[in-house]
């Protein structure tokens, strides 16, 4: 799976929306498929249009545990936005997770202007989600 330094210099080179668009989409395909046991209530987003799925874990139980995620959506460009998400999240401390709004780096790349408003907030829950559970392994 890409770095999400390599995701954020590969979108500085794609002008076109639509370039940006199939790139979001061709990431979704890189990612590793969820395993079906793991596609659970427990494990489901609330608050997507389409059906979205985060699973994390935790290096050890430490007061602040490295946290790394899977997730998969059955929706190809949603499945994207879960890899540039999981870019950003996996492999950091707890704490950082917490202290990181992945919206701003969607803003900052011009893809939450162009997603509807049911995906756009389904990005927050995804990111919602993530940072909370991040804050509850780092208490």
């Amino acid at each position: 799976m890409a770095s999400l330094e390599k995701i954020l210099d590969d979108f500085a080179y794609l002008d076109e929306w639509e370039d940006r668009y199939r790139y979001v989409i061709e990431l979704g395909k890189q990612m590793p498929d969820l395993p079906d046991a793991d596609k659970t209530a427990e494990n489901k987003v609330q608050g997507c249009a389409s059906q979205v799925w985060v699973v994390s874990h935790a290096a050890d139980q430490g007061s602040d545990p490295v946290m790394t995620f899977d997730g998969d959506s059955d929706a190809h460009i949603v499945r994207g936005l879960v890899a540039i998400v999981l870019a950003a999240y996996s492999g950091k401390h707890a704490s950082e997770i917490a202290a990181t709004n992945a919206i701003e780096i969607f803003n900052r790349i011009g893809l939450v202007e162009h997603l509807s408003s049911q995906r756009a907030n389904g990005l927050r829950s995804m990111v919602k989600r993530i940072r909370d559970e991040a804050m509850r392994r780092a208490a």
